[in-house]
């Protein structure tokens, strides 16, 4: 298929590209519209022999899935709160209960029944009053995250005349049960930026308030978020970047007052505060790479006056933390996994929780109640299901409070592996392996799976859509590579800026590794990953074409230069941190070596399929687009499949439901399937 060519010229330090797709960047035109219509008909027809493959994949994750379930429940004041999910539905169903065991269950709401009408549907769950009398609510309709804010009235069952529309969903009552604040997002740049406080009314004849600006961040590179804290003391407002934060807050009674800053930004200063009931207690980064703990009087405003709490130790990334009145929990990083640790103020005691597996992932549970002897935390594996675990601080009892089942599933089947391959400079990189027991001992089909950006950690996660792989002779296989955390703050720093090539080459060094070890080989390895990672996906297309058979490549974000260059496409300035400016000659050259989109070229690349939605607010559908076209043009054998499908009313995310979304998965595992010939 030949696409309409419109050439862009853009210079940028004496260096001129030449664009042939710039024009894909006009939303709603009908030559973008006919371009991803095409598209669309072009996978429909290319891929129709294996509708049948997808049903039996669709109907066999469904079919993994307990379609009637409920959470655990959270104890928040005088109440239980839940989900539940009912058989056929897509959507959760929010409900309470009281204490007392023959207290009737309330449903709260039932995103079912809100989400009618619309083809995609995100709502949060229920914000709950202090009086736990309100219920706020953000929906997104339309999945560029721009979210309604609406108050449900439990007594009366109605919603109040008050909506806030445009908003990031990010939501905080204060201790009046009526004076809210909340945040906004640019318009045009995403970026939340502003937070407003507001005064629900429940008289429908009262003139409508309009909310009142309360801070603004005008920095570009930072984002706001606003959160309350453990003890119900104070509300914060957190100004944040990739690298620098700054913490403001107010008495949460006195939603009125003067917001005071806790520690002045200072450049590659980051940090959080919690209320620990009696003074602060704060993670920082402060002269410690892998962070520390501290505590502050709450009258400190500048961190020399912080004590510290736990020591910086260069071998434990501390990441995450919660208050009790007793205790604090944390959740840290040792060798590339997961850690619990319970801290003792008073004592100065740390307890480590144990784990089984030889890889899993752990994480905390924040639970409401700071008085609680009783911490929670959830684990799993890429072969045991979801647990979600009571354990009391002192006597570290455990209670498994829900075990997620999966119907149908025999754990026993499986084995899960952790190994390391050696990257070119002689750092070794984790990957955690899920393959069958009984598989036979010759090379076959390998899923590599990566992501390797902004800090964030692939875990080891259970997954039961990826067994439909597995089951048929796949091995799969998550690359925990360099731009992620997995091994403390450091390896995310090897991976960004003028380090991002690491990335890239640490997931081709794991291709190496796994086609030396004889699990696979290039005419049977696929690759796949998601934004960040489907610029991961068009870096080592560009550099070993010849290493996989095939690629999938969701959301990605494939055109970096000319995105970066352009702060009027959402977030963009906020990801200088990450990538770098290219307004920077430095950054610019460099950014321009690994771009997918600026360095395609006349060879021949794998077999690829493409996804994105056309209302994706973090990586706009016209990447992709771009990126397919030149792709198609460019490739030297036309008889590998080039597969390019648009989710018309969904965002980044893909579809909304619990259902609807297998649908994307069934359509990318049966891409693999075929090339591998297996029904």
């Amino acid at each position: 298929m030949s696409t309409l060519k419109k050439n862009q010229t853009l210079t940028k330090h004496n260096d001129t590209r030449i664009d042939p797709y710039f024009w894909m960047r006009e939303r709603d035109s009908k030559e973008v519209l006919d371009f991803l219509k095409k598209e669309n008909q072009h996978v429909e027809v290319t891929l129709k022999y294996t509708l049948d493959l997808q049903q039996n994949l669709f109907n066999e994750m469904r079919s993994r899935i307990k379609e009637e379930d409920t959470t655990a429940p959270v104890r928040n004041g005088e109440f239980y709160y839940y989900t539940k999910y009912l058989q056929g539905k897509e959507y959760p169903i929010y409900v309470r209960k009281g204490l007392h065991p023959n207290d009737s269950e309330k449903v709260i709401y039932d995103v079912n029944d809100l989400s009618l009408g619309h083809s995609f549907f995100n709502c949060s769950g229920p914000m709950m009053s202090p009086n736990h009398q309100i219920a706020a609510l953000a929906c997104d309709s339309q999945g560029r995250r721009f979210f309604t804010l609406r108050f449900l009235d439990l007594e009366t069952g109605k919603f109040f005349p008050q909506e806030i529309t445009q908003t990031t969903g990010n939501l905080v009552w204060s201790p009046d049960n009526k004076t809210v604040f909340f945040s906004k997002q640019h318009p045009e740049t995403l970026r939340s930026y502003q937070v407003y406080r507001f005064q629900l009314e429940s008289n429908p004849s009262s003139s409508f308030q309009q909310p009142e600006l309360v801070y603004e961040e005008m920095d570009e590179t930072f984002s706001v978020n606003i959160h309350g804290s453990k003890f119900d003391q104070f509300i914060f407002i957190e100004s944040q970047s990739k690298v620098t934060s700054e913490v403001r807050f107010i008495p949460a009674s006195e939603p009125f007052s003067h917001w005071k800053i806790l520690a002045p930004r200072e450049r590659n200063h980051e940090y959080s505060v919690q209320d620990g009931g009696d003074q602060f207690y704060i993670l920082s980064n402060w002269n410690a790479q892998n962070f520390r703990l501290f505590s502050a009087s709450f009258t400190s405003n500048k961190k020399q006056d912080w004590v510290e709490q736990l020591a910086h130790d260069p071998d434990l990334y501390l990441e995450d933390f919660d208050v009790f009145q007793s205790f604090l929990t944390l959740e840290a990083r040792k060798n590339g996994l997961t850690q619990i640790l319970v801290f003792e103020p008073k004592t100065k005691k740390v307890n480590f929780t144990q784990f089984p597996d030889e890889c899993y992932v752990t994480e905390l549970h924040s639970l409401p109640d700071p008085k609680s002897d009783v911490f929670r935390y959830s684990y799993q594996s890429l072969i045991n299901p979801p647990a979600v675990i009571d354990c009391h601080f002192q006597n570290e009892t455990k209670q498994i409070v829900k075990q997620k089942e999966v119907p149908g599933y025999n754990s026993q089947l499986y084995t899960t592996k952790r190994w390391w391959a050696p990257a070119q400079d002689g750092t070794l990189i984790p990957m955690s392996i899920l393959f069958q027991k009984n598989r036979p001992p010759q090379p076959g089909p390998l899923l590599l799976y990566g992501y390797g950006s902004y800090g964030i950690n692939l875990e080891p996660w259970f997954d039961s859509s990826i067994l439909s792989l597995v089951d048929r002779g796949f091995i799969f296989v998550r690359a925990h590579i360099r731009g992620g955390s997995e091994m403390g703050r450091h390896w995310y720093e090897s991976g960004k800026l003028l380090n991002k090539k690491n990335t890239f080459t640490d997931f081709i060094d794991c291709a190496d590794f796994l086609i030396k070890k004889e699990l696979t080989s290039p005419q049977h390895l696929y690759a796949m990953g998601g934004s960040a990672g489907g610029l991961l996906m068009g870096a080592v297309m560009n550099l070993r074409p010849e290493l996989f058979n095939g690629v999938i490549a969701a959301v990605p974000f494939v055109d970096v230069v000319t995105t970066m260059l352009d702060d009027t496409i959402p977030l963009t300035t906020s990801e200088y941190d990450e990538w770098g400016n290219p307004n920077d000659e430095t950054f610019y050259n460099y950014i321009k070596s690994y771009s997918p989109y600026d360095n395609i070229e006349n060879k021949e690349y794998p077999h690829l399929l493409v996804t994105t939605g056309y209302h994706d607010s973090q990586v706009q559908y016209w990447e992709p687009a771009k990126w397919v076209a030149k792709l198609r043009d460019q490739q030297k054998n036309k008889n590998k499949l080039l597969l390019f499908k648009t989710e018309m009313e969904a965002g980044h995310s893909g579809p909304s439901g619990r259902f609807q979304r297998l649908k994307e998965i069934a359509l990318e595992y049966a891409f693999c399937l075929t090339l591998e010939g297996i029904s």
